[in-house]
């Protein structure tokens, strides 16, 4: 059965009511026949089943799902409940905890899906990933459409956080109207560079600053 959630996305991105996101499932089923992806088929589109179009309030965009055995869930930076949280993860919630929480990193899952409840979009650049090669499907066609669907979100929504970690997150700030939605931006969280400027760029109280100023419910992180 579709994810009503699903269908909202097909109706507000132009590109994903054409049918476009199915043929990319078509695509990475046959790659499955000859090499292990990631995540697991039913989780490849899980960040827009988990979180209708019109319930987005925070948009996190991260480059590729992990491509580690067990990792990957579908949510950008997430992973399984009670698997290890990777670096950048781990990187994550120190922030949090020093911007949220007083410097006491939060008590939580390693799985973010209490995010996408909340509102916040966890979306990949790259839907998929073959086992331990990062980036490997970048060239697939998956970047046409997360394009698409941060350009209608920006388009179609008023008053929503984009956070960018990175350079490659970053690209993306050329389909965004930053006049009309707030944009952060910061290095990536992973270990290699956390120190230059992810750690104390508060983005996530000021994007609950923000949420709150536009009557919007902040995230609880």
């Amino acid at each position: 059965m579709k994810s009503r959630n699903l269908q909202t996305w097909e109706t507000a991105v132009p590109l994903m009511g054409t049918g476009y996101h199915r043929e990319m499932l078509a695509k990475t089923t046959t790659l499955r026949e000859s090499r292990t992806v990631y995540p697991p088929a039913d989780r490849v589109l899980f960040a827009l089943e988990a979180l209708a179009f019109g319930d987005v309030k925070v948009v996190i965009v991260g480059q590729d799902p992990y491509h580690g055995p067990g990792q990957a869930n579908g949510l950008a930076f997430s992973v399984p409940n009670g698997v290890k949280a990777p670096p950048s993860l781990r990187n994550i919630l120190r922030e949090i905890g020093d911007d949220v929480y007083g410097g006491e990193p939060p008590v939580r899952s390693t799985d973010l899906g209490d995010w996408a409840c909340q509102g916040v979009l966890l979306l990949n650049a790259s839907l998929t990933v073959e086992d331990g090669k990062a980036g490997s499907h970048r060239a697939l066609g998956w970047l046409a459409l997360t394009d698409a669907i941060i350009a209608q979100l920006s388009a179609r929504r008023d008053h929503l956080v984009f956070l960018l970690w990175g350079k490659f997150a970053q690209s993306k700030r050329d389909v965004i109207d930053g006049r009309r939605h707030l944009v952060l931006e910061a290095p990536h969280p992973s270990p290699l560079s956390a120190y230059r400027g992810f750690f104390g760029c508060r983005h996530f109280s000021k994007a609950n600053t923000y949420l709150s100023t536009h009557r919007r419910a902040p995230i609880a992180w």
